[in-house]
């Protein structure tokens, strides 16, 4: 296992532009269609773009649907 993965930071699989699963995050600090803002252990990620809905959530990680434009990491 990656060290990286062992440390706590997010893990991040795309499927095309429309879904985006995510494992080893915080919490969801904001959530509309357009951005969804989630805290990891070592930042913050932002996803913009339309209709974006979370398809599912659980403590260990989360899946994000629609028209995904940005991940940006900060």
């Amino acid at each position: 296992m990656s060290e990286d993965i062992i440390a706590g930071a997010p893990l991040l699989m795309g499927y095309g532009r429309g879904r985006l699963c995510i494992e080893n995050y915080r919490n969801i600090i904001e959530y509309t269609d357009s951005l969804i803002r989630i805290q990891t252990k070592t930042g913050r990620i932002h996803i913009i773009g339309r209709n974006l809905v979370i398809a599912y959530f659980r403590d260990d990680g989360m899946c994000v649907v629609g028209e995904i434009g940005t991940i940006e990491y900060h």
